[in-house]
């Protein structure tokens, strides 16, 4: 006999959205296969999931910046969506570092209906502007809080202050996938002072993606983020089908578990993933270094022959909230010249 379940959310309040055809671009270094995009879409847009976030893992126009393009152009990502799509709607993913206001209003004139913003906590107020144009632009603006770990949560009400109610929700991102269900009871508690709809988007590199998006929803939020079979940048995302079956056991089937359940198995066998090193996935979730310095921590060890988890937490004590390439070259070298000079001592 099942058990009886009370759930602390009102299952009719929430959202699920998938984000595999975006989270999910960085597992194929962004060249996914067309006919599978196709088929997926298609077979998304059959289930409830009322939100499909699509496009470069980074946001459009992420080559702007240097880093690879997706093999898919924005012109084709808009056709298959408005061809596949005909319940759920699709957005992408932004950044006001390189993702231009114009192509976000060309992006909606063919289709879409939301965004989310992208950014540290830290630079909303220097962004002010381009979060209240886009809104202008479109009709579902979400502003997510990348690294939100990186920023105490009792700093969120004043960088938020001046951010346009306009915005249709904020996002707590755990990027280091370092945070746990206390964490989110917090941030969430303190973001819905900000705003009514807040989402959540977890990363699994300590194996608490799912229960932090049943903890954010058991905290007020009323969005979470999944991608099917967890696939996503660096160690994964939150399980679309597993959010959908905890919601079947607490709730009823809303989102068709057993066919999301389908479709996860057709991603894990139809998507030729990168293999991830577990070590770091680890290390960057305790210590909180985000995987896209994974890389340069790697380089870094081969040089100048040092550990990786040494780097990390180097780097954290020279910049506890968000550490970059500098602060992390930086430990390396710190940590060879340690090594040196005691072996010059002996």
């Amino acid at each position: 006999m099942s058990a009886v379940h009370n759930p602390l959310f009102d299952p009719l309040t929430i959202e699920l959205l998938d984000a595999t055809l975006r989270d999910g671009s960085y597992a194929v270094d962004f060249q996914f296969d067309e006919k599978f995009v196709v088929e997926l879409l298609g077979r998304l847009n059959e289930t409830p999931i009322g939100k499909i976030e699509i496009g470069h893992g980074l946001g459009f126009e992420a080559e702007r910046s240097g880093i690879r393009p997706c093999n898919i152009d924005l012109r084709r990502w808009c056709e298959i969506a408005r061809s596949e799509l005909s319940t759920s709607s699709w957005g992408m993913f932004a950044q006001p570092r390189f993702s231009r206001l114009s192509t976000l209003e060309e992006l909606c004139s063919q289709g879409m209906s939301f965004v989310r913003i992208g950014m540290e906590a830290e630079r909303v107020p220097e962004n002010l502007d381009y979060i209240e144009r886009a809104t202008e632009i479109c009709g579902q603006v979400y502003l997510n809080l990348m690294k939100s770990s990186a920023t105490p949560y009792v700093q969120l009400p004043r960088l938020l202050s001046d951010v346009t109610p306009a915005v249709a929700g904020l996002y707590i991102v755990d990027s280091y996938g370092s945070m746990l269900p206390s964490d989110l009871h917090r941030y969430v508690t303190v973001a819905k002072q900000c705003f009514p709809v807040i989402g959540f988007h977890g990363h699994d590199n300590l194996g608490m993606a799912n229960a932090n998006s049943i903890a954010a929803l058991e905290a007020g939020a009323s969005i979470v983020d999944g991608t099917l079979n967890g696939i996503g940048r660096g160690a994964g995302n939150a399980e679309t089908e597993s959010l959908a079956s905890i919601f079947k056991i607490v709730w009823d089937d809303r989102y068709d578990y057993k066919e999301l359940a389908k479709l996860a198995e057709f991603c894990r066998s139809g998507m030729d993933v990168i293999p991830e090193d577990r070590n770091m996935q680890v290390l960057g979730g305790v210590i909180g270094i985000h995987s896209e310095f994974f890389p340069l921590v790697e380089q870094l060890c081969a040089e100048f022959t040092v550990d990786a988890a040494s780097v990390m937490e180097t780097a954290v004590e020279l910049a506890p909230q968000n550490p970059n390439k500098t602060h992390i070259r930086t430990a390396a070298q710190r940590i060879a010249g340690r090594t040196n000079a005691a072996a010059v001592a002996r």
